[in-house]
């Protein structure tokens, strides 16, 4: 396999640290050298990423890899929790690989890219209240929050 920009080898991207058996994911996946190409993508990324950016990034990088291959990478790995997956302003999919388990909430900068996850009491509080409110129950959400970082806000 081919180390990434920064000379790791992908592989050691490639997932759950528990693998299934006979060269399967802990999500009962074959491996496969494309998605551990995908997954080291997203690690050497500082934000959220569209799927035609990591394919252009990866055939850069000499990986041969479709288009096709990247977004069914993406899709198992936002499936197992390995991968966030938001729709930026035009409503466009764009996936970041996750820091954290469990749910969360992100920061996004509108130029950048750059993304930062959050938790937040007050936004759970606010749901659960709202949803009571009109009659709702077995709620989810998810949160994300645009604007400029620091580096890319007018001083």
């Amino acid at each position: 396999m081919t180390p990434d920009a920064a000379g790791r080898d992908p592989s050691s991207f490639a997932g759950p640290a528990e693998p299934g058996p006979r060269g399967r994911d802990g999500g009962g996946a074959r491996r496969t050298t494309q998605r551990a190409a995908v997954l080291a993508a997203l690690h050497d990324a500082d934000g959220f990423r569209t799927a035609q950016e990591l394919h252009d990034v990866l055939r850069a990088a000499g990986e041969r890899v479709g288009l096709t291959t990247v977004y069914r990478s993406l899709q198992l790995l936002s499936d197992t929790g390995e991968v966030d997956v938001l729709l930026n302003d035009a409503g466009e999919a764009m996936y970041r690989r996750c820091e954290r388990r469990g749910h969360h909430h992100h920061l996004v900068c509108r130029s950048c890219k750059k993304s930062v996850e959050i938790e937040s009491g007050e936004v759970e509080r606010w749901t659960e209240r709202a949803a009571g409110e009109h009659g709702f129950s077995a709620v989810t959400h998810t949160m994300e929050v645009f604007g400029l970082c620091t580096t890319c806000s007018p001083a």
